[in-house]
C-alpha cells in the first residue's frame, strides 16, 4: 500500500519527539537520565531515570489526545517492561531489592506532557 512506509516513519520520529520531550521533563524535575531505548532479552524500556538510588522505568506513549495515549497501553506490554525491569535491576547494587517505580508518561499532538507516577505499579 502506498505510503505505508512514510507513516512507519512519522511514527518512529513522533515517538522519538515525545520520548525526548519526556526526558527532558524528568531531566527538569531533577532527575538524571540513566537510558533511553534500553533494551534487554525482555524487551526495551523507553526511558530509565534515576531519582537518587531509585531508578524509575519510564513508559513514552503518545497520540492525538492524553486519554488516546492512556488507552496504547496493554496487559502483555506491561509484563514486557516488568519483565525488562527485571533484567534491569540485575545490575544494580542493591540487585531486586533496589528502590523502583513504573511510571507511564502520556504525550499529546501538541507536546503537552502529563506523568502518571507509578501508573502501572506491583500490587
Amino acid at each position: 500500500m502506498p505510503g505505508q512506509g512514510w507513516r512507519g516513519s512519522m511514527a518512529h520520529y513522533a515517538g522519538d519527539a515525545a520520548e525526548q520531550i519526556v526526558a527532558r521533563a524528568y531531566v527538569d524535575r531533577g532527575f538524571k537520565l540513566a537510558a533511553e531505548r534500553w533494551r534487554g532479552q525482555a524487551g526495551e524500556i523507553d526511558l530509565i531515570v534515576r531519582d537518587g538510588d531509585a531508578v524509575i522505568f519510564v513508559e513514552v506513549k503518545k497520540s492525538r489526545d492524553l486519554d488516546q495515549a492512556a488507552l496504547r497501553l496493554g496487559a502483555r506490554q506491561i509484563e514486557r517492561i516488568y519483565a525488562a525491569g527485571a533484567e534491569f535491576l540485575t545490575n544494580e547494587p542493591k540487585g531486586q531489592l533496589t528502590d523502583a517505580r513504573f511510571d507511564v508518561a502520556l504525550v499529546d499532538a501538541a507536546g503537552q506532557v502529563q506523568i502518571l507516577e507509578n501508573a502501572i505499579g506491583l500490587g
